[in-house]
């Protein structure tokens, strides 16, 4: 099995993990948000001196391609395109809803017959980014941004599916959707060392993303917001 480096940034955590044959050989995560810049290359330096100094090659690169922060997006694909290109390895894109259902279903047990994973991400207002997922990650409603209120969802409640609600979106959720087959995992973030299943897969399935063309998945343009106290040209 190959030896992975993957790379988080999505949110508000920036972390990295090398990875190989399932198990986390070294890994790097800050909660304090705001800082990616300033760690993520200090982060990637040490799984790159951890290889080095066991003599491991580096096979792949992961990295979490949305959606998410627009910043935080672009600041972890930048450092993995350049990291696929210097060492000549492959990239993985591992999509961040699917990384916080696997995240989910691995370490949270949910006994019910008809489950839909439903991962979220806290975008502006009462707006998330979204999706619903089987537990074999079949998309049945893709990847979107969704405004959410009392109504969401409510064609799979009505067909007897439980919801299993996750991320830092669903607390939105928590404000409109009180349903019984409504349910609430809390404190999933998407993190590197939960990219390693989904990373491994797409290696042997030798499913990569472009070095030079991919993209993040924004799922919406970038709006800029004005300074709450805009300095003035006099």
């Amino acid at each position: 099995m190959a030896v992975i480096l993957n790379i988080e940034t999505s949110t508000e955590v920036c972390s990295v993990a090398l990875t190989s044959e399932g198990q986390v050989l070294d890994h790097r995560e800050n909660y304090e948000g705001q800082n990616h810049a300033t760690l993520l290359s200090q982060y990637v330096k040490d799984m790159l001196d951890y290889a080095r100094s066991r003599e491991m090659k580096i096979e792949a690169i992961a990295v979490s391609i949305g959606p998410g922060s627009y910043t935080g997006l672009r600041i972890g694909l930048s450092e993995a395109k350049g990291l696929a290109f210097g060492l000549n390895v492959p990239l993985i894109g591992v999509n961040t809803l699917q990384l916080m259902t696997v995240s989910t279903m691995f370490n949270h047990f949910i006994e019910e017959d008809k489950v839909l994973y439903v991962p979220m991400i806290d975008a502006r207002r009462m707006e998330v980014y979204t999706a619903v997922y089987t537990p074999g990650l079949e998309a049945v409603l893709e990847p979107q941004a969704m405004i959410l209120d009392e109504h969401s969802f409510e064609d799979l409640l009505q067909q007897g599916n439980t919801l299993v609600l996750m991320g830092n979106g669903s607390d939105k959720a928590r404000q409109v959707l009180n349903h019984e087959q409504v349910r609430f995992v809390s404190g999933i973030k998407p993190v590197a060392v939960e990219m390693m299943a989904l990373a491994e897969k797409a290696w042997r399935e030798q499913s990569f993303i472009d070095v030079a063309y991919s993209t993040p998945l924004y799922l919406k343009e970038f709006q800029a917001t004005k300074p709450k106290n805009p300095v003035l040209n006099l």
